[in-house]
């Protein structure tokens, strides 16, 4: 069986595209570096991330951009013997407006270095790129409307104002004859995401609907021209969990279809996991990707196979006899050139300014602070599994308050937890802390829920989190045993439900090293390793 969700954690806006043998998902990266994620699998079983496309400052450079903007909704696809993504990178969240700018880069391989960006429009974001059997290209995007009440993480229908078509020129790599609203999307509104593909003489156009929270749908049109007029599907959606509040899957929406080469029908979709038996529909590991098996009808309309519009937590997998691998513990050493590729960090493309490898270890450099949106030097990796435990062991010797480094349980400027080694100037020496924000947006204001801070003898130390569904508790050891620090703290926070609510971001949450000096002299923290156990 395919075990759902295929990529889980921070994986959202599953664009799948299937060439020869191999399947290949892309997902949202947003404002972390570097940008699109890209999946591999060969039976839609087991997953491999296997590059990050937009990974040098010619393509991408987010610094200034704010939480949750960036890289929006990629679109993978393969046609004249290379590999086209087209994503959008959105400059602006909050307010009406979004500043989003779509792009276009090209690769022969999908692993290889991918060409520079070639800008196509700035009109709303989700862009796709449908190439045609007569040869043609076109590129599609949902338009914003600035001119409404829908305010930063409040959406509302009339901003999400249709589906844009226009002819894509691969020769002058531009955008050309006229603009075309094809689709104004059905009652359930905020339509995004749109993707197309040509089957038994119709286009067919799936979108995302319903905003990123639970009332979230993949919705699908038909049409016999592409530019419409399009029909709505009969029950309008393909795949939805909004009639189904007891469903372990959530939110499902925004996916894409895809056909195996013996022509069985799947479609990717993004999902969300409540955490269990809390009153609160909490999403701790952010918006995940998963595969539902379809089918067609002699209506020559798409359905899911379980004969519902409910995601399945299992669903038949194209080879029955292939097995879904365990999630095993990942124990990381810094000792090689390069950062392993399971870490991102956050917006900037000069990373030599934030950290470096040192052969022993990871060296970071501290430079701005936990709010900041230009540079920060936080390494992280995405969290998985609902209980796990993260460990890592800090050597860093702070000179003032302004310089500090540690172990954060992150998701954004205002949803974190951070155990940190400081100096603290009434004891004249480094000392343990916890420093925080617990959705306070948008002030981004610092809690600190320690009632004394811990000294430390020398400039070493080694630091963990354990997290058990909404709970977290620190944990650190100089000699011996582990030792527990702090309260136990609210990991149900640090979600795409935290602060502002299911609108107000929808990223995920990363467990990750930091160091930040705001007295401008870039104190370096070393760090040896960094383990990630599932629990």
């Amino acid at each position: 069986m395919i075990v759902n969700p295929v990529l889980p954690g921070f994986n959202a806006d599953p664009s799948i595209v299937r060439v020869g043998k191999d399947y290949y998902i892309a997902v949202s990266t947003f404002e972390w570096y570097p940008g699109v994620q890209i999946h591999h699998s060969r039976d839609l079983v087991n997953w491999e991330m296997i590059t990050r496309p937009l990974n040098r400052k010619s393509q991408l450079d987010m610094r200034g951009n704010p939480d949750s903007c960036g890289i929006w909704a990629p679109c993978l696809s393969y046609a004249d013997g290379k590999f086209w993504l087209v994503y959008t990178d959105v400059k602006r969240y909050d307010g009406n407006f979004k500043d989003a700018h779509n792009y276009i880069v090209t690769c022969d391989t999908i692993d290889g270095e991918w060409s520079d960006p070639v800008y196509t429009n700035s009109s709303g974001f989700d862009p796709t790129l449908f190439h045609d059997d007569d040869g043609k290209k076109w590129f599609a995007n949902m338009q914003w409307r600035h001119t409404t009440n829908s305010i930063g993480g409040s959406p509302t229908h009339p901003a999400f104002d249709g589906i844009l078509l226009q002819e894509y020129d691969a020769v002058t790599e531009k955008l050309v004859g006229p603009i075309k609203n094809i689709y104004a999307g059905t009652d359930l509104g905020l339509v995004e995401g749109p993707h197309f593909f040509k089957k038994n003489g119709y286009y067919y156009l799936t979108t995302a609907e319903g905003g990123t929270g639970y009332h979230h749908a993949v919705t699908m049109a038909r049409a016999r021209n592409i530019d419409g007029p399009y029909e709505d599907h009969p029950n309008k959606h393909l795949i939805s969990a909004k009639d189904a509040p007891d469903n372990i899957i959530q939110r499902a929406g925004h996916g894409q279809y895809v056909e195996t080469p013996n022509g069985e029908a799947y479609h990717t979709h993004l999902m969300g996991r409540p955490l269990p038996g809390l009153s609160k529909n909490f999403c701790t590991l952010g918006r995940e990707t998963g595969i539902q098996k379809c089918v067609w009808r002699d209506d020559d309309w798409l359905y899911l196979e379980n004969g519902t519009m409910v995601p399945d937590v299992e669903v038949p997998s194209p080879d029955p006899t292939i097995m879904p691998k365990p999630r095993d513990a990942v124990y990381t050493t810094f000792d090689g050139p390069e950062l392993p590729s399971e870490f991102q960090w956050l917006r900037t493309p000069d990373t030599n300014r934030i950290f470096q490898l040192t052969g022993s270890s990871l060296r970071l450099f501290g430079r701005e602070s936990y709010g900041s949106w230009f540079e920060q030097a936080l390494v992280a990796r995405r969290q998985e599994d609902y209980a796990f435990r993260a460990e890592t062991k800090l050597t860093f010797a702070p000179e003032t308050y302004q310089q500090v480094a540690g172990l954060t349980h992150y998701y954004s400027r205002s949803k974190f937890h951070a155990l940190v080694v400081t100096f603290d100037p009434n004891t004249g020496g480094p000392v343990l802390t916890i420093q925080n924000c617990v959705g306070d947006w948008p002030d981004a204001a610092l809690t600190f829920p320690m009632d004394k801070n811990v000294p430390l003898d020398g400039d070493t130390v080694e630091l963990a989190a354990e997290v058990n569904h909404d709970k977290l508790q620190y944990f650190y050891r100089t000699t011996g045993d582990w030792v527990a620090i702090g309260p136990v703290l609210d990991a149900s926070v640090i979600s795409d439900e935290g602060g502002r609510g299911e609108h107000g971001s929808f990223t995920g949450a990363f467990i990750g090293m930091l160091a930040f000096d705001t007295s401008g002299r870039a104190k370096a923290a070393d760090f040896d390793y960094f383990n990630y156990i599932p629990k």
